[in-house]
């Protein structure tokens, strides 16, 4: 019985153990980066639902180590522009890396 309990607490214990550190994403040197990016990111976003320009709908934004991934779609160049504009603006943003596509809307 002693053997039975002691084989799960350490199996247990060493599950947790290789848990440790797991919400932060490769390239990225601790949590709080990866909450700042997190925060950069939503403010991006937040910047174009309020937009009368951008879609907020059709454009997904990522954020690494300060750097901004826009992707998706926009109806015109000036959309695409414009998204990027918006996202140089957010604080903190280091970079902007614009992969939007102009798809006109049919």
């Amino acid at each position: 019985m002693n053997k039975t309990l002691y084989t799960c607490a350490l199996v247990i214990g060493l599950s947790s153990l290789g848990m440790t550190g797991c919400a932060v994403t490769s390239g990225q040197s601790s949590a709080g980066e990866y909450i700042d990016d997190r925060t950069i990111a939503s403010r991006v976003k937040t910047r174009f639902a309020q937009d009368d320009t951008v879609s907020a709908m059709r454009i997904e934004v990522g954020a690494l180590n300060g750097t901004v991934q826009l992707s998706g779609f926009a109806a015109t160049a000036e959309e695409k522009a414009r998204a990027a504009e918006i996202a140089r603006g957010v604080p903190d943003v280091k970079s902007v890396r614009n992969d939007i596509i102009v798809k006109p809307a049919n």
